[in-house]
């Protein structure tokens, strides 16, 4: 998937989960096409493979550290930067509503305390805002776990399917 289309996917959370459930059902299928033929070739086999099934099979290990290491990197750094900006975030809109509630407490007049109970409710509806962030910020995390394992998979498919 191209990164300009997963950009514009992130402005709505259920576009982002909708893509992460097709990405994970290309995985499965494309999964199952390497394992039907992997199994297939241990097989065939048995206990002497040849040098090109050692290699294939030391490969198939190989793949499956590399993708799992890949994926706990992106899925850290991901973390590392979504940690910082939800807690820059929730911190903020504290201190936004404390003083919206600070400046309700100090008005003068009827007309101000309107205004500032107007703009308190304001403040106050800003939390869904976040909730929806935060969902696609969860989705981003797992798209970005399953970027590498997606990768290899499917390209395993093509390479094992022209055989």
């Amino acid at each position: 998937m191209k990164r300009n289309r997963i950009g514009n996917l992130f402005g709505a959370p259920f576009l982002i989960w909708t893509d992460l459930a097709l990405k994970t059902g290309a995985i499965m299928q494309a999964s199952a096409q390497v394992i039907g033929h992997r199994t297939g070739r241990m097989a065939i086999a048995g206990p002497k493979p040849s040098a090109r099934d050692r290699r294939e099979f030391t490969l198939m290990g190989k793949e499956k550290i590399e993708a799992a290491v890949e994926s706990a990197q992106g899925m850290a750094a991901h973390c590392m930067t979504m940690n910082l900006r939800l807690g820059t975030r929730a911190f903020k809109q504290m201190l936004t509503g404390a003083t919206a509630m600070m400046s309700v407490v100090a008005s003068r007049t009827v007309r101000q305390s309107v205004e500032r109970q107007a703009k308190l409710g304001r403040v106050m509806t800003q939390p869904p805002v976040t909730a929806s962030q935060l969902s696609a910020s969860a989705a981003r995390l797992a798209h970005r776990g399953l970027r590498p394992i997606h990768a290899r998979a499917t390209a395993n498919a093509r390479r094992l399917g022209q055989r």
